[in-house]
């Protein structure tokens, strides 16, 4: 996959703001001014700084990924994903182990606030965290197979829920449009580039193994915002999937 734009390269990219609080992750911003990246928000930062730094993100122009993986009875999904519509956010997820009718309805939450016809947010579900292993998942989480088919399984029943995408590690990427079709959506952390510390993730690629794979969108933290040079650091991710 090649040809890709200056700007349609930095829009693959979610920044993950993972700060204690919002003058943090201001100081980020600042230093990212004028890249049309989007921005992840995590729990973290929004049980920190609340909605009101997701509005601001968006005055500010940026896309908004709000990841906070809900995961509760399908009434209290309904609800949350009525809220998170409120907030203008470009993408939201659930977790995919909540089953279907907990997936469908966040989506009749949001259609609930939004109303037909409106533009609304992409809602993904998490199949398996990138720090899953296979011990993790057979001998903690209690799931038989291999971490690929327990992916593919949620990613096929998020398809079938009507979300528009999933987050997986970048090594399914593949399997999954396989699976649910081209235009289903793959957001992938994991991402690495050359020479990165691993930290906590499993199964990872670099952004350019990444892109080569099909993902849509590739969340980038450390390798991003614990760098000397963060501006630095994304646009040589640019670069490289630019090339």
């Amino acid at each position: 996959m090649g040809g890709l734009t200056r700007n349609e390269a930095a829009g693959k990219i979610m920044v993950a703001l993972d700060y204690p609080d919002a003058s943090a992750a201001e100081r980020m911003l600042d230093a990212l001014e004028g890249i049309p990246c989007y921005m992840k928000v995590g729990m973290q930062l929004f049980y920190a700084a609340g909605p009101a730094f997701v509005t601001s993100l968006k005055e500010r122009g940026y896309r908004v990924f709000l990841d906070v993986k809900m995961h509760d009875i399908p009434n209290t999904v309904k609800g949350g994903a009525s809220s998170i519509a409120r907030l203008g956010v470009d993408m939201f997820n659930v977790h995919a182990a909540g089953g279907r009718h907990m997936m469908e309805a966040a989506l009749e939450g949001v259609d609930i606030t939004l109303g037909a016809g409106s533009t609304r947010p992409l809602v993904i579900a998490v199949t398996q965290l990138t720090s899953t292993n296979q011990s993790v998942l057979n001998d903690e989480i209690g799931i038989a197979g291999s971490v690929e088919e327990a992916v593919i399984r949620y990613a096929k029943q998020a398809h079938a829920a009507g979300l528009d995408g999933v987050v997986s590690s970048p090594q399914e990427v593949q399997i999954i449009k396989s699976a649910c079709g081209e235009a289903f959506k793959t957001v992938t952390p994991g991402i690495r580039p050359v020479g990165a510390e691993l930290n906590d993730q499993s199964r990872i690629l670099t952004p350019r193994q990444a892109l080569d794979q099909g993902t849509d969108y590739m969340v980038i933290g450390r390798p991003i915002t614990a760098a000397a040079d963060p501006r630095a650091s994304i646009e040589s991710i640019i670069e490289e999937l630019i090339r």
